[in-house]
């Protein structure tokens, strides 16, 4: 199908003219950011606005800058994230999502704050925000600007709390810690596929190598992603190695509600929050410790 009428399209170069052209254009106008989701939504006439206003030429809306906390343009793309090997160990779940995100078009042309603000059931980096805990700086035309925690920010399936009239500028993260370790793997009926179940796993370790922190989550779920304080709390204690603990702490997060549908039934879902779940854990302490492991 072809989109509806688009009547306005604006290509600003800076926040404030990207956030006065979103209010300017009322109701009916939406940003655009890599646009693999959006563009998609459009030719279905899912979504049918009246303006477009598009935030490819906006510089202070991209790259990675880390000063002690780590902060990452909404407009960064997947394939910029992939190789930003100072997100690892602590961070590397961003570094995993990134590489798995899609195919390769969306991969270079997607961003991670597209991803955030479109909050689709089936997206990766929702889950991995949610886990590293991370927080979204948004800014309004009257020049207003709040911080808000992933979990405040990420609700249900495409439900934010992004205002209309805001724009996402970036995503911030606290200053990676040496004794820290992430990862994120997913799984789809096909290769580069959307997850059935994603899984992010961030964990610290305290002097003698066992975990002393943990944050466990996971994305697919109808109700958005979901961490599971059951699992967090079963893998403190955790060594890189302890298979058997580490098995017992992932299978805790079956207390995550699951549902059926074309692609899986809810019990199936339950095994791969146990699987996956276990296995993200397994290689986020290894990170941790200063071993290397792939996702």
């Amino acid at each position: 199908m072809y989109p509806a009428v688009i009547h306005d399209y604006r290509r600003p170069t800076s926040v404030q003219d990207a956030v006065s052209a979103i209010a300017d254009g009322g109701a009916g106008a939406v940003f655009i950011a890599g646009g693999q989701s959006l563009m998609q939504a459009l030719k279905a006439r899912l979504v049918q606005p009246h303006a477009l206003v598009d935030l490819q030429d906006v510089a202070d809306l991209k790259g990675v800058r880390i000063d002690g906390a780590v902060r990452i343009g909404a407009m960064t793309r997947y394939v910029e994230l992939v190789t930003e090997t100072r997100l690892a160990p602590a961070y590397a779940a961003l570094i995993d999502a990134a590489r798995h995100v899609g195919d390769r078009q969306v991969r270079n042309r997607g961003t991670i704050g597209g991803s955030l603000c479109w909050n689709y059931i089936a997206a990766c980096m929702p889950a991995v925000a949610l886990t590293l805990d991370a927080t979204m700086n948004l800014v309004s035309r009257d020049g207003g600007e709040r911080s808000v925690p992933a979990h405040e920010f990420i609700g249900a399936p495409l439900e934010t709390a992004r205002n209309d009239d805001e724009l996402l500028v970036s995503l911030q993260l606290p200053a990676p810690l040496a004794n820290a370790g992430s990862a994120y793997g997913k799984w789809a009926l096909v290769k580069d596929g959307l997850p059935v179940i994603g899984a992010c796993v961030y964990v610290e370790l305290d002097d003698r190598g066992s975990c002393s922190r943990a944050r466990v989550g996971f994305g697919g779920l109808a109700s958005g992603p979901k961490r599971s304080p059951a699992a967090e709390a079963k893998l403190v204690g955790c060594r890189a190695g302890d298979d058997e603990a580490i098995s017992e702490a992932s299978a805790a997060a079956q207390e995550l509600e699951t549902q059926g549908d074309l692609w899986a039934d809810p019990a199936y879902r339950s095994h791969l929050i146990r699987t996956l779940g276990a296995r993200m854990a397994s290689t986020a302490l290894r990170r941790a410790s200063g071993q290397s492991a792939t996702a």
